[in-house]
């Protein structure tokens, strides 16, 4: 009896890695794309996407539709990348920021327009009744290749077996955010973290939970100056790693001041760091997760020039670590 289609899939996570692996030749390598993680479900008609936190995104990404008649008839689970190129050609995580909100069809039809996606495929995990998982990278690819989806909104990534430095060089000129090492043995293990996936950081961005806000001055004066942020500890806390106060546009602010007013607290949410003390300082429930660029981390963990990039809708705070292992 064939695999029945699954109602949720969550997909497999790379472990991070300061270097490329040693043993480069058993391994393949991809860029990593800067957006948001799914994983598409093709019925034999139509295809719907979810986040890796299980968030039925479809509504929001109408020009990825079409997907579902280009697969034909097969039921497929595919995993992927939803992505918005820049003027470069580069992905842009903040571009996606105008559209990851919408719920709404015809606002979604309308940001199509304006800030296109395309969702980028790198497994198959399950074809017409076969579950693929078990299957060595390798045997998953060539199914894979053998799809050739292509289209105007959608693509297959290419991958590059012994390639690591050459492509990680590519991705140093080129402004991408890094490299993603799998070896070519790996089975694929969903909803789990393996280091026969290991991603490799070309640029210092990670994820924070947002613990609270400061206000502004001039223009942003009783609004959102800053956000407070924070990464949790191993005791179920909080502890403050600093606050960015650049990168927003004011329709973010905007969208930020209604969601954080939502989950105002009366007492800080950290439990360490030198949390500085600031008249105005909003506390907020540490729930939401925010995607921050920055130059580096001091001693204590506080970072130096962040940048705000945006909300990850597809991430909860438990997904947010000390290690900065949260992509």
């Amino acid at each position: 009896m064939g695999t029945v289609l699954p109602a949720h899939l969550a997909p497999m996570l790379a472990t991070l890695a300061k270097d490329l692996p040693g043993d480069g030749d058993a391994w393949t390598y991809e860029l990593k794309w800067d957006g948001i993680r799914a994983v598409a479900f093709g019925d034999g008609s139509a295809v719907r996407f979810e986040t890796r936190n299980l968030r039925d995104v479809t509504v929001s990404w109408p020009e990825l539709h079409a997907l579902g008649p280009a697969l034909g008839d097969r039921e497929i689970v595919l995993d992927g990348e939803i992505v918005a190129f820049d003027d470069r050609g580069v992905p842009s995580f903040q571009l996606l920021q105008e559209r990851m909100h919408i719920a709404n069809p015809a606002v979604a039809a309308r940001k199509a327009g304006d800030v296109p996606a395309s969702y980028l495929v790198f497994d198959v995990l399950l074809l017409d009744g076969h579950d693929l998982m078990p299957l060595p990278w390798t045997k998953r690819r060539e199914v894979l290749d053998a799809l050739e989806i292509a289209g105007p909104s959608w693509a297959t990534t290419p991958t590059f077996p012994g390639g690591g430095e050459e492509l990680w060089q590519a991705a140093v000129e080129r402004g991408m955010e890094g490299v993603v090492a799998k070896r070519l043995d790996s089975t694929y293990v969903p909803g789990q973290r393996s280091k026969l996936w290991r991603k490799i950081k070309v640029s210092h961005s990670d994820e924070f939970v947002v613990g609270g806000w400061s206000p502004g001055e001039g223009r942003r004066a009783n609004g959102i100056g800053s956000l407070m942020l924070g990464v949790p500890d191993q005791r179920g806390g909080l502890t403050y790693a600093g606050n960015v106060g650049t990168g927003f546009t004011n329709a973010e602010l905007a969208r930020l001041e209604q969601r954080l007013r939502a989950i105002r607290r009366d007492t800080s949410p950290f439990t360490s760091g030198a949390v500085p003390s600031r008249k105005g300082t909003v506390f907020v429930e540490p729930e939401l997760v925010v995607e921050v660029a920055y130059g580096e981390r001091t001693k204590d963990g506080i970072l130096r020039h962040p940048s705000y990039k945006g909300v990850r809708i597809d991430k909860s705070a438990d997904d947010v670590n000390t290690g900065g292992d949260n992509g």
